[in-house]
């Protein structure tokens, strides 16, 4: 029950037993005065009455006093008149019955009346001739009570309503700060930290909302704190302070990151840029100079790449930058390259280098498995044979690191694509992210999506997905899974699901409708699905994925958030969305098993800053016991990986 309803509960209370008090003093004072007012109606008439009937008792008149004796009776306020001789022998009597008309009988019986009677001596001269007996009717007296109770709970109830809404009224009034105080409270477990102004009057209320004030702007202040933390850790183990691009290790992090796991994507461009005559500069201008040009071609990359273009940029060493570009072919990569040449080439132009020969790049592209220190060789290899073409040239070449996926062309992906669409040509594999702790009791299965090409060749997500982004299908894709999950998971016994989407899907208005409508009318209220977004597409189209992530959880259902700390994104986003959970990219994984301090420390601040919202944390890529100790010992809610198990095969073709 609510504060408001409980003193509005006490307030009426209190005005019932008013009442009662009030009622239970009127009644028992006004029976009090109505039956003295019977005795002494009673002993008034006999006195009056035996002084008329004094001379015809005299005069032995029996008729005459009969006569006026019933005169007075007949009136109906005396129940009983008697005239008794000198011996007290009744010589004349009438009695009237107690009968109260519109009166309940359970209030005479609870207000019972006492009904004296008064008598008078009948004198003949100085002789006693009878005495007179008069007896009140106790009915008129009934009446007043009644009505005087009718009064008085009529007054009552008037009185209690009144009391009702101006008390209900007020209390509102009053209580309204600590309304608030509980709203505010609310927002804070919603991690919105509102302050509460103005400030109410009232001392205590005064009291109790400023405290809350500043609860809440500390809350709120931990918060940042523990975000700016994990932000300063991760610019300080995977950034350059002088660019603000990543360093080699982030870089790393990145490539080898796409290319392990269930469904890794072996398919992209690596391309190395190498300023020259840095060494120069800094001899002869000073380290400033060096600096200027190194600060200037990071600009210049991020400009070019800007956010639409899936990327990851970092300075390796001294003048040596390192552009990855996963999902892109050889066509994105000489643009991207080109692009360089003709911006870069122009830095001469701005004083900021000692010569016309600026840069070369040397670069890769490569659709089987590379791990970076390969794409690095083989991009020094290319930047050798760009070097000898002269400066300010370019040149990308295969990297062929091993026999892995074919090297079909766009056009041919997009026919077969389209192909294993139209024939549904979709399996679902199921992996178990479970509890850290033991027993490892699973907490969900994330399904993995693959098609099958040429009718017998199966291929991952991370290949396909990036091409089916650029034929313009991948709309169709989460489509087509979504219809698999939905049509086909009453037959498993995980009613718990994660299922991977693309922002593009959501910027989709139609098939954001459609997947809404079908979560609605599903009939199996148990099942409970977490769309898993990648953090870079989150962060970039925050409030399409912030509306959407709204929808689904009035529907039962949430989402999560992958790949989490890979990108240099503020962890602020993460107040507004609210996911279920977020997943700690595999490439911290590798690195907290290498004995990586930095690593240690930036993945307990995601945890913390994550644990500070509610959202659960999960490590991805979990290989051995070793890295899920680390995870136990970091508080990781859950994990993932071959420790676990294989991803299974969940359906087949439908």
């Amino acid at each position: 029950m609510t504060l408001h309803r409980q003193l509005l509960l006490f307030t009426l209370i209190l005005c019932f037993f008013l009442f009662v008090g009030v009622w239970i003093y009127k009644l028992q004072t006004t029976r009090i005065f109505l039956q003295n007012q019977l005795e002494v109606h009673a002993q008034d008439t006999a006195t009056s009455l035996a002084l008329s009937l004094s001379p015809l008792v005299g005069g032995d008149d029996l008729a005459a006093v009969e006569t006026m004796m019933n005169a007075i009776f007949d009136r109906g306020y005396y129940r009983q008149i008697s005239l008794s001789d000198i011996d007290g022998t009744v010589v004349v009597k009438r009695v009237l019955p107690v009968a109260v008309d519109g009166v309940p009988d359970w209030f005479i019986e609870m207000l019972p009346l006492e009904t004296p009677g008064g008598e008078s001596l009948i004198m003949t001269g100085w002789k006693r001739a009878g005495t007179l007996y008069v007896e009140s009717h106790p009915g008129y007296a009934y009446q007043t009570l009644w009505q005087t109770f009718i009064r008085i709970t009529g007054y009552f109830l008037l009185t209690g309503l009144i009391v009702f809404v101006i008390g209900s009224t007020a209390l509102k009034y009053l209580l309204r700060p600590l309304r608030r105080v509980e709203e505010q409270a609310d927002s804070i477990c919603r991690r919105e930290y509102t302050i509460q102004e103005p400030l109410p009057k009232t001392r205590e209320l005064k009291r109790v909302v400023t405290s809350m004030n500043k609860m809440t702007t500390r809350v709120r202040e931990m918060f940042e704190e523990q975000s700016q933390i994990a932000e300063k850790l991760r610019q300080n183990a995977y950034g350059d302070s002088l660019t603000g691009l990543g360093n080699r290790r982030f870089l790393e992090g990145q490539i080898d990151g796409t290319m392990t796991g269930s469904e890794k994507v072996v398919k992209g461009v690596f391309l190395f840029v190498q300023i020259q005559g840095l060494q120069k500069i800094n001899d002869e201008k000073g380290y400033g100079a060096g600096d200027e040009l190194l600060l200037r071609s990071a600009e210049i990359i991020a400009e070019i790449l800007g956010p639409e273009i899936p990327h990851s940029s970092a300075r390796l060493t001294g003048g040596d930058f390192g552009i990855f570009l996963p999902d892109a072919d050889k066509d994105d990569g000489e643009k991207i390259a080109s692009r360089l040449a003709d911006r870069l080439a122009a830095l001469p132009g701005e004083g900021l280098t000692l010569s016309d020969e600026v840069f070369s790049i040397g670069g890769v592209y490569y659709s089987s498995h590379c791990t970076f220190r390969d794409l690095l060789a083989k991009a020094d290899t290319a930047l050798a044979v760009s070097k000898h073409e002269g400066p300010n040239s370019w040149h990308l070449e295969p990297a062929d690191c091993e026999d892995g996926q074919p090297h079909q062309g766009k056009v041919w992906w997009r026919q077969n694509l389209e192909q294993s669409l139209a024939d549904r040509a979709i399996n679902l594999y199921g992996q178990h992210v479970v509890h850290t702790g033991a027993p490892a009791v699973p907490l969900h299965m994330e399904l993995y999506s693959r098609i099958t090409i040429d009718q017998e060749r199966e291929v991952a997500a991370g290949v396909f997905i990036p091409l089916a982004e650029r034929a313009d299908v991948i709309t169709q894709l989460d489509r087509r899974v979504v219809e698999l999950v939905l049509d086909t998971y009453h037959s498993w016994q995980d009613r718990k699901l994660a299922v991977n989407l693309s922002v593009t899907s959501l910027l989709d208005a139609e098939f954001v409708d459609w997947l809404l409508s079908r979560l609605h009318t599903q009939a199996d209220k148990t099942l409970e699905i977490y769309f898993e977004l990648s953090e870079i597409s989150a962060v970039r189209n925050l409030d399409a994925v912030t509306a959407f992530s709204r929808q689904v959880k009035e529907l039962g259902h949430d989402i999560g958030i992958d790949h989490f700390g890979r990108s240099f994104s503020n962890f602020g986003y993460l107040k507004s969305l609210q996911p279920e959970y977020v997943k700690i990219d595999r490439t911290f994984t590798r690195e907290l098993e290498s004995g990586d301090s930095d690593a240690f420390f930036f993945v307990g601040s995601l945890r913390s800053v994550a644990h500070s919202l509610d959202i659960k944390v999960i490590g991805e890529g979990v290989e051995t016991d070793a890295q899920r100790t680390l995870f136990e010992e970091l508080r990781v809610d859950g994990f993932q990986g071959y420790l676990v198990e294989q991803p299974v095969l969940m359906t087949s073709k439908i």
